[in-house]
């Protein structure tokens, strides 16, 4: 099971509870809210990823993130801290997400919040998608997990 599908299942699972839960790859999100910013529309796109029930952020930190990015990162975990769960996959450990961001001073404002309080799960082993692929002799060890806020509930994956 990779990264990516245990997400996706927490996913269904609030979904049956009627929670509302979007899910968006970290670029995809973060190209949304620039976009958000052309037409004035950021901060009603900021509360409403504030307020929903859970969040899943695929892919966080695959590539570096530049400071509006950074600075939209921390807004909405500060938003969403102790009040909403969140998901969050990366191929990175939290510890490396800082490395990844252009404001330390935010990142690790942001990166401590969502570790104070959660609990990591760590999936070791080849790829998911490696595994699908029966073509593919080669094998690779990637490392993902998920993290999972026992006293609310909030959820995050990398």
């Amino acid at each position: 099971m990779g990264k990516t599908h245990l997400a996706t299942a927490l996913g269904h699972i609030a979904l049956r509870r009627r929670h509302s839960v979007p899910m968006a790859r970290a670029d995809k999100l973060f190209k949304r809210l620039k976009a958000a910013r052309l037409d004035n529309t950021v901060e009603a796109e900021m509360r409403r990823l504030a307020h929903v029930q859970l969040l899943i952020l695929d892919d966080f930190a695959l590539q570096p993130l530049d400071t509006t990015q950074t600075t939209d990162f921390y807004e909405l975990i500060v938003e969403r801290h102790r009040k909403t769960a969140t998901v969050i996959t990366s191929n990175r450990a939290p510890d490396e997400w800082l490395a990844m961001m252009a404001d330390s001073l935010l990142a690790q404002s942001a990166i401590d919040r969502l570790v104070s309080s959660a609990h990591e799960l760590i999936i070791e082993g080849d790829s998911y998608q490696r595994r699908q692929k029966p073509t593919h002799p080669t094998r690779t060890n990637t490392t993902t997990g998920v993290s999972v806020d026992q006293q609310n509930g909030d959820h995050h994956a990398h």
